[in-house]
């Protein structure tokens, strides 16, 4: 049995985590999903844990699929709102050190990733990124897990990410580094990955000797080509709604549409982490087409954060 050497841990960035932790918590997740269907794992396994979730964002999936999984472990779910936590001119280092005396495990949605690095700096229990401007660490990860299940491998395959530099374009970089997958982003002028991001990416991948590479440009067609799996995200994200017909000019002739997708690999699969704008950054015929795993994608961050949530509060104390 691999040792967990996540318990009592932070996950602020796929970077936190090295190879052998990513296959740690989709192998759990896997096995999960597999067994909770059929009430077949034991259940729950965390009774008496609490868990703070704080959304400083709206939150569908999120919100629903992290309740669902404190329900399935037996963790009581305490959801905040942005008037409920770090509101009022409350310090975050007060807001934490009464959080963690109630709860834990926090996971916080917010925007810049400099407030989740502040919330786990101060805290002495786990914190979890559920969303930042930066950083998708556990849509990462439910990705990976929906890649795996259509290929039954990661490493050697080649994922292209077709829009905005944005967190879910940092997010598959790091994530394809850690799994030895080959990524190609390609963005618009002025809307690339950090390079500081891409770096990191390429130096993850090196020093875990993965084998994957990591290539950025600006030609959706090139990122495209021969890719077993084709992602892309909305080009205006949550704080970014004023700057929607400034983005849509600029990121013309970036929709993954029918021609686009065809010049992917035979079998190649569509990701998109919701929610989509139709006829903006992917047709209706892609989305909703056969190789769309949309909702795959959806469902497994259920089983993803369960299982991510299981190995971190292993072994704590309530």
């Amino acid at each position: 049995m691999t040792a967990n050497t996540l318990a009592g841990r932070d996950l602020l960035t796929m970077a936190d985590l090295t190879p052998a932790e990513v296959r740690l918590v989709l192998d759990r997740a896997l096995a999960h999903k597999d067994l909770w269907p059929r009430r077949a794992a034991p259940r729950p396994t965390l009774a008496g844990k609490k868990a703070a979730l704080v959304f400083m964002k709206p939150s569908l999936r999120t919100r629903v699929s992290f309740e669902c999984a404190c329900a399935n472990l037996g963790i009581h779910p305490v959801v905040l709102g942005p008037h409920d936590a770090f509101s009022r001119e409350e310090t975050v280092h007060d807001t934490v050190k009464t959080l963690e005396r109630y709860v834990d495990v926090i996971v916080l949605r917010t925007f810049e990733q400099a407030h989740v690095e502040e919330v786990a700096e101060h805290a002495s229990v786990p914190v979890v990124n559920s969303l930042t401007d930066d950083h998708h660490p556990c849509q990462g990860l439910a990705d990976l897990m929906t890649i795996e299940e259509r290929f039954a491998k990661l490493a050697g395959l080649t994922l292209a990410y077709v829009g905005d530099g944005n967190n879910m374009a940092n997010t598959c970089l790091l994530a394809g580094a850690l799994t030895g997958m080959h990524v190609r982003t390609a963005s618009p002028d002025g809307y690339a990955p950090a390079a500081a991001v891409v770096e990191q990416a390429r130096a993850l991948a090196e020093a875990h000797v993965t084998g994957a590479t990591i290539a950025v440009g600006a030609d959706p067609a090139a990122a495209v080509a021969g890719a077993d799996v084709v992602v892309t995200d909305t080009w205006a994200s949550m704080g970014q709604e004023a700057e929607h017909a400034e983005r849509v000019a600029a990121f013309a002739g970036f929709t993954v549409d029918e021609p686009l997708f065809a010049q992917a690999s035979e079998g190649a699969v569509f990701l998109h982490c919701l929610p989509a704008h139709r006829g903006e950054e992917v047709s209706p015929g892609v989305i909703d087409g056969a190789a769309s795993a949309v909702f795959d994608e959806a469902e497994n961050r259920l089983w993803a954060q369960q299982a991510l949530l299981s190995l971190l509060l292993e072994g704590s104390e309530s």
